[in-house]
């Protein structure tokens, strides 16, 4: 066998190619247990080669017709083995896995061709069918934009998932030259994972279901956060994803935000535990001290906080693009963030920040990817990398837009952004796949260091982020094995006992808010086999758009099959049609036979946090969101009539975005017609028969509008109807206690301010409860500890 001299001063390594690779045991005398084997592994469409090392040294895996030769080294007395990626037949720093991330990753940044660099500053866009498999548009971006950033937005399909994670990793293997050394793919993920509705989930059994954000942070305990995190990324890394775009850790201290569900809620020193559990439990796996075969990178967002948009309005639109503090409480907003810094990545937000007077609290009117005072700040804490969100480099001014969220930068270029977003210190640019404008904005920041208007030149600048971005690919390993092994993904992704654990977690999180008289009682599993329950009918409007375009199927409040499972009988309501068959009201059934009712609702739905809610784009009005189920007409004395944001006018005054007088649109005024309904079948049947409301929550509500005429009430943060049937039947005991306060009323809570967390007034239901932060009932009582 033939040697070569390594970067490692005296150690000699092996190149082995073809059948020498099976032969390797046999050469150095050893046997499987001191000597690394190989084996070919297809899935159908790719055939890589997996390598397996003794002891705890890492497994490897590259394509069959890649090309790539293996380095061998005795260490330890085992032959382990390493992959010469750049077949220089030397084992260089990059490809040595005994070396740190850092080190790798600064080593091998200063070997990228420049195009590679602008490539790895690209986060690329949405991917939504894994199914298809490798398409043209993915090879033109990989090859000729040298994006190594994709965001996997598919369903979880086990198969579908591997198989193109495969046919990518292997096509971008094949493009690496002597002068454009290999760089992986590292596929991101949103929150696919969520058990109940969310804003963001996958659709697919294939992965275990938990609570939302909020969910978990409603079972009060890091451990389970810990849990879910390290449950999931091994899941993850069986789609082949690397990294997470989440936690989301956001202080939701505005619960009308339509991104409320995706947080740990309104407090800060929860919302650090919980970030930092989070962090911890994705960034390393079991039974390694740190980065290990099940870890991905953790990208927390939305620096500093998205949570205090002016009316809880999204900056996902222009109708949203500003956060307020009028209660100055920007510092409480970064605390999260600042306890979780062991992330590999962070996103910043779309916000402009103005204070209590209107004005930016920091120099610039932009959002976060522009902002430079936001962005120093972050940067004199964190050396990881810092992300964008997405689609900051263009804006609705543009000529032919479709779409944009670059606030305060409408009058730069594409070019001139880009230049700009790496100026503030960010090192990636999320929702590009054009490679074009990074260069030029490489060559923007080179003539102005030629000019002498930066210290810094642009070669220097781009091999900075290009370091930090490569660890991302070092750490979770995806230099040694970026390829899947289709049997064993199967084995991980929801196995039994990942399903089990975030079921449990579902249970746990469940919040009893009332319980009158023990309606709630614990029972075992045959205790309501011949009981006969009423789930009464709802249906979703159509905003026109607010929506997203996708609106919820008309039907029973809860899935009549989890029901099923447990009761004899299941009755809903007949609906009423109209001339062309349309639903337009609902009769309730008879209650003669009936034992319980449970009337499933969701909160008040004012539409989705991709749509312009809290402006008419028609009419120019402003109007509020809300937490009531009701029409709510916002003239209270509370109700801003000038509003702290707004952009400022060609005249120099600024825009006036106050809702006063204006009245709310809700989506789903029909879940409460439909418990209005059942109380009333209720009453009309002569009998008493407990009515319990289960809450499906994504923000807060106003119980005033069901509390006092229901027996019990129960609350899930993005759990399965599975999970709040159980609980409502006595078979699981809630534990969960509120992540927020539920507000007494609208005007009670127009008093609160944007920023301040725990400033809204609590409800109080006719036993005395305050329904608080960190409320919830048992079956003995008010949970504590």
């Amino acid at each position: 066998m033939t040697t070569a001299r390594t970067r490692r001063g005296t150690t000699t390594a092996a190149v082995l190619t073809g059948t020498a690779l099976l032969a390797v045991a046999a050469c150095t005398g050893g046997t499987p247990e001191d000597a690394f084997t190989t084996r070919e592994v297809t899935d159908g469409r790719t055939t890589f080669v997996v390598v397996t090392n003794p002891g705890d040294a890492p497994v490897l895996s590259y394509g069959a017709g890649s090309g790539v030769e293996l380095l061998s080294e005795r260490v330890g007395g085992r032959t382990v083995a390493f992959k010469d990626m750049n077949a220089n037949g030397t084992l260089d720093t990059w490809e040595d896995w005994r070396e740190s991330p850092a080190d790798r990753a600064a080593a091998l940044a200063g070997e990228l061709a420049t195009e590679q660099l602008a490539g790895l500053m690209l986060y690329g866009t949405q991917e939504h069918s894994p199914a298809d498999g490798l398409t043209a548009h993915q090879e033109q971006y990989l090859a000729e934009s040298h994006v190594r950033s994709v965001l996997n937005a598919g369903p979880n399909d086990v198969d579908a998932n591997v198989t193109w994670s495969n046919e990518v990793q292997a096509f971008v293997e094949s493009l690496a030259t002597a002068d454009r050394p290999y760089v992986p793919v590292n596929f991101t993920s949103d929150p696919r994972s969520t058990a109940g509705a969310a804003g963001y989930n996958s659709p697919g059994d294939d992965l275990s279901r938990w609570p939302s954000n909020l969910g978990l942070a409603a079972t009060r305990d890091v451990g389970t956060v810990h849990e879910f995190a390290t449950t999931i990324s091994a899941e993850y890394r069986a789609l082949g994803i690397a990294t997470a775009m989440s936690p989301q850790i956001d202080l939701a201290t505005d619960p009308r935000w339509l991104r409320t569900e995706g947080t740990f809620g309104e407090d800060a020193e929860l919302t650090a535990a919980f970030a930092a559990a989070n962090v911890d439990g994705f960034q390393s796996s079991p039974g390694v001290d740190g980065w290990g075969p099940e870890s991905i990178n953790a990208m927390i967002k939305h620096w500093a906080g998205e949570g205090p948009g002016e009316g809880g309005r999204e900056p996902h639109t222009d109708a949203g693009k500003y956060a307020v503090y009028p209660g100055g409480n920007f510092a409480t907003h970064t605390q999260a963030f600042l306890g979780a810094l062991d992330s590999a990545s962070v996103m910043t937000s779309y916000s402009i920040v103005v204070g209590p007077d209107g004005e930016p609290l920091f120099a610039d009117r932009t959002g976060a990817a522009y902002d430079t005072g936001r962005i120093a700040q972050l940067r004199a804490e964190y050396d990881g990398v810092v992300i964008t969100d997405w689609n900051v480099t263009r804006s609705i001014s543009d000529a032919g837009s479709t779409g944009g969220t670059g606030w305060g930068v409408e009058d730069l270029t594409e070019d001139e952004r880009h230049d700009a977003v790496l100026r503030t210190g960010h090192d990636m640019v999320g929702g590009n796949n054009d490679v074009a404008p990074v260069l030029a904005a490489y060559d923007l920041w080179q003539a102005d260091y030629d000019a002498g208007r930066v210290g810094v030149d642009a070669d220097t600048r781009f091999r900075e982020s290009a370091a930090r971005i490569l660890r991302m690919m070092f750490q979770p390993g995806l230099y040694e094995n970026p390829y899947l092994d289709l049997d064993e993904s199967r084995a991980i992704a929801g196995s039994a006992d990942k399903v089990a654990a975030g079921y449990e977690a579902q249970l746990d999180s469940v919040v009893m808010l009332k319980n009158s008289d023990g309606t709630v009682a614990p029972a075992d599993a045959d205790a309501w086999r011949g009981a006969t329950v009423y789930v009464p009918r709802t249906s979703t409007l159509d905003l026109g758009g607010k929506l997203g375009g996708v609106v919820p199927p008309e039907g029973p409040g809860l899935d009549v099959a989890a029901l099923e499972q447990h009761v004899g009988a299941v009755v809903t309501d007949e609906a009423v049609l109209d001339a062309d068959g349309r639903v337009v009201g609902y009769t309730a059934p008879d209650l003669t036979d009936v034992d319980l009712v449970l009337v499933g609702m969701r909160s008040p739905v004012n539409g989705t946090h991709f749509s312009p809610v809290g402006h008419d784009d028609a009419t120019g009005e402003w109007y509020p969101l809300s937490l009531q189920y009701r029409p709510y007409t916002a003239d209270g004395e509370h109700v801003r009539r000038v509003s702290i944001s707004g952009d400022v006018l060609p005249d120099g005054t600024r825009e006036n975005r106050s809702y006063y007088g204006a009245t709310s649109r809700i989506a789903n005024e029909a879940d409460l017609d439909a418990f209005e309904r059942a109380v009333a079948a209720v009453g009309a049947s002569g009998r008493d028969i407990p009515v319990v409301t289960v809450l499906k929550a994504t923000n807060p509500t106003v119980p005033a509008e069901f509390e006092a005429a229901s027996d019990a009430v129960l609350v899930g943060f993005g759990v399965s109807d599975a999970a709040l049937v159980e609980v409502a039947l006595g078979l699981h005991e809630p534990q969960g206690r509120l992540p927020m306060a539920f507000p007494a009323s609208m005007d009670a809570f127009e008093a609160q301010l944007e920023d301040v967390g725990g400033d809204t007034e609590p409800y109080v239901d006719a036993a005395g409860n305050a329904y608080g932060i960190g409320f919830g009932l048992g079956y003995g009582g008010v949970v504590t500890g």
